[in-house]
């Protein structure tokens, strides 16, 4: 057998008529000498068998066209408050942790798995009467879903509830960060009574972290919290569709956060809603409860001082010492005033324009 060895092997020249004068035949030496490696071959071969073992199939017809989904049926990305949820939904506070029960402040993430962030025993108590709870609703007569956090006291509730109601471990599904304890920063390991100044700041805006630290504990504002379970919800209501799901949280930040974010409350008011260790509580988005003041009440107030301080600043003899003072005086404190109610578009006008017609101008925005 003859051995041809690749570099013997140039490229072919193409046939011509033999009509053509011998002019026009181009010569050898202006074809330029192109050697074929094994790799070419083994890649002409393999071409060859595709083509002709694939066979050509036409594209469907149904698969041009566009699929539409029903509009019942489409779901988008979650919104704060949504339009409808799919699922029942029921919030529950695990019960009293060992920190708490030392009254101390405990939100680091990387000891949320301790035993010593488990429950103590009245929280073992108060989720016993958390689960007991849930059984009397019936939120687990047809089945249901308990989406825990990790941290080691909501993880213990959530199988105490499982329990009671009768439901396999297998319909368990731990949560690893979306439902951590809020993070206090710099108030970790200080008393639990100080956690109120952090409730004072969330009162006048969503944005205001408390104090860092540099041990790893997060410094959480309200809007941090609000993006986490709004994740959540995210979840759950992608995931299922018509089911029971319970959701056990170490804290009561995530709740209340949660819930004032599904009936449309302003989250400065959260706190409002505050979960005590071992409290369950059903999520109506269908209302708003009627001894909470809603966000549109809050909207009132500020459009009142929004005219008082038109008032202050149009130099109306019913504005009484204020109006004596000039109209810069009467701005500055028609300022501090718009800076107090929260108003800080109308401040920021105030000072933009520095007359009336700024804070119009503003309160137009």
């Amino acid at each position: 057998m003859r051995i041809i060895s690749s570099s013997s092997i140039t490229t072919p020249l193409l046939s011509l008529p033999s009509s053509l004068p011998p002019s026009s035949i181009p010569k050898p030496h202006n074809i330029p000498y192109v050697p074929i490696g094994r790799r070419h071959l083994l890649t002409a071969v393999t071409i060859s068998i595709s083509i002709s073992v694939t066979p050509f199939t036409p594209p469907q017809l149904n698969s041009l066209l566009p699929v539409f989904v029903p509009v019942a049926d489409a779901r988008g990305l979650f919104q704060m408050p949504p339009f409808r949820l799919s699922n029942r939904y029921f919030l529950v506070r695990a019960g009293e942790s060992e920190y708490e029960s030392l009254g101390i402040i405990n939100t680091n993430p990387v000891a949320k798995t301790s035993v010593d962030s488990g429950l103590s025993e009245k929280g073992k108590k108060q989720t016993l009467r958390a689960a007991f709870e849930l059984k009397a609703m019936g939120a687990c007569e047809n089945g249901c879903w308990i989406w825990p956090s990790i941290t080691q006291r909501a993880y213990q509730a959530a199988e105490i509830i499982a329990s009671v109601n009768r439901v396999s471990r297998s319909y368990i599904v731990p949560e690893y960060s979306f439902l951590d304890a809020r993070g206090l920063g710099a108030y970790e390991g200080k008393n639990l009574d100080s956690v109120s100044e952090v409730y004072a700041s969330d009162s006048i805006s969503t944005r205001i972290k408390p104090p860092p630290i540099d041990d790893g504990t997060p410094n959480e504002s309200v809007a941090d919290v609000f993006v986490r379970v709004t994740q959540l919800m995210s979840i759950l209501e992608t995931q299922y569709s018509g089911d029971t799901v319970i959701i056990v949280s170490p804290d009561s930040d995530n709740l209340t956060i949660l819930q004032a974010g599904l009936v449309g409350l302003d989250l400065r008011r959260h706190r409002d809603l505050s979960f005590a260790p071992g409290e369950v509580r059903f999520v109506d988005a269908s209302s708003i409860p009627t001894y909470k003041q809603p966000a549109s009440a809050l909207y009132k107030y500020h459009l009142l001082v929004f005219y008082w301080l038109f008032a202050i600043t149009s130099g109306d003899s019913q504005s009484g010492v204020l109006s004596n003072l000039g109209e810069r005086s009467a701005l500055n404190i028609a300022t501090q005033v718009a800076i107090h109610a929260g108003l800080r578009c109308l401040s920021l006008g105030a000072h933009n324009y520095g007359t009336r017609e700024g804070i119009l101008r503003s309160g137009q925005l």
